[in-house]
């Protein structure tokens, strides 16, 4: 393990803001997740404030803006970043409609797949697709720091809102069961609000089939 290896590292921004759905706004305050070291970063999620993200990258490489899902709160301030940073915004294509009422006639530079391996600092971002929270919604698992980064799926506590348009709560349940669950219990989980938590501590909050 080179020295380079010892320096990548996790910082979060906490930002603050609104999110909208469904004729209804809420106050609300996100976890904006940088994955890298002293030169590159990926930036997870874009939520509010594009100028205090920008100054929390402090003059690194960007490579991409993943953002976990498209609801307002986390990709408002995506098309902003991107400008500030150079980088390339990334989502699923099954939140692209949902991306549109945030962001009218700009779409994003590419998209989020399940399996594919983003690449940040040397290491890698594995993208798991987590439908039910929104359609296109993802996680980014990073085995070398025995990380996930789940947006809104999987909280502490359980599992993510469903109750407003483009969700589903058997479909979100299954999801995470599947996908995350699986993975190993100490695995660190840092959500899109609020706490950290681990795989193995949420086991228990996730129904069964």
């Amino acid at each position: 393990m080179s020295d380079k290896d010892h320096a990548v590292r996790i910082d979060r921004v906490v930002t603050k803001g609104t999110f909208s759905l469904d004729g209804e706004t809420f106050d609300v305050d996100n976890n904006v997740w940088l994955v890298g070291d002293d030169e590159q970063v990926l930036i997870v999620d874009a939520a509010h404030d594009a100028r205090a993200i920008h100054e929390a990258v402090a003059g690194r490489h960007v490579t991409a803006i993943a953002c976990t899902h498209a609801h307002d709160d986390h990709v408002d301030a995506a098309a902003e970043l991107s400008v500030l940073t150079g980088a390339p915004v990334l989502l699923h294509a099954d939140d692209h409609e949902l991306w549109s009422h945030t962001h009218p006639g700009r779409k994003t530079d590419g998209e989020l797949t399940d399996g594919r391996i983003l690449t940040v600092a040397g290491i890698e971002v594995h993208v798991i697709h987590n439908p039910g929270h929104t359609w296109g919604s993802c996680s980014l698992y990073v085995p070398f720091l025995n990380a996930v980064f789940t947006g809104d799926t999987l909280f502490h506590g359980g599992p993510g809102a469903t109750g407003r348009s483009y969700s589903d709560r058997p479909t979100i349940e299954a999801s995470i069961r599947n996908r995350l669950l699986t993975l190993p219990g100490d695995t660190a989980v840092h959500t899109g609000h609020g706490q950290d938590t681990t795989i193995a501590a949420e086991r228990p909050n996730v129904p069964a089939v």
